[in-house]
């Protein structure tokens, strides 16, 4: 049975037959595709696409990915849009994507985090390469957070005179965002 599996109001999980249904990414109002996988296809249509190349692999770094699709998943949340993260199986990759994601942006732990996803869809269960990386991320963003807390307000004042020169000079220079 073809399904998009809904972890969020704004993210579904899905195998890549599934994601690749035009009917369920019209269904569901699908604006974003990440694919997390080297070979599998993206679906028709207009919607924005995204592939993070990595094998079901221990071995494999997903977590240099896991800031760039959760802000990715975020942004289009903000947009309105609907983020679909799918692998061959919907079961490792696109789990492990779903899980950082409910971290960073939704505060939770990662056991809470996978079981929100489990809960979306019960096949899901990230190599244990995967969930290492998991776990790192989760230390590091409670690093991220601790420091956040902790920076003196001062920090976080600029005046006036130090802004104003590096803005005469960024007329001259075009920054795209990224």
């Amino acid at each position: 049975m073809l399904q998009l599996c809904k972890v969020t109001e704004c993210l579904l999980i899905s195998n890549a037959r599934s994601a690749c249904s035009t009917e369920l990414i019209q269904q569901e109002a699908v604006t974003l595709c990440i694919n997390v996988s080297r070979q599998q296809p993206f679906p028709s249509g207009h919607v924005s696409t995204v592939r993070i190349p990595v094998f079901d692999d221990p071995n494999e770094d997903l977590y240099k990915y896991f800031d760039q699709c959760a802000d990715a998943i975020a942004t289009e949340a903000v947009r309105g849009g609907h983020s679909v993260v799918y692998c061959k199986n919907g079961r490792s990759r696109s789990a492990t994507i779903c899980v950082a994601y409910l971290m960073k942006h939704q505060g939770l732990s990662l056991a809470e985090a996978f079981q929100t996803v489990k809960d979306a869809r019960s096949v899901v269960e990230p190599n244990p390469g995967f969930w290492a990386q998991l776990e790192k991320y989760e230390q590091e963003l409670k690093s991220r957070r601790a420091m956040q807390i902790h920076k003196p307000k001062h920090f976080f004042r600029l005046s006036a005179e130090r802004l104003l020169p590096w803005r005469r000079h960024s007329s001259q220079h075009k920054f795209n965002g990224m």
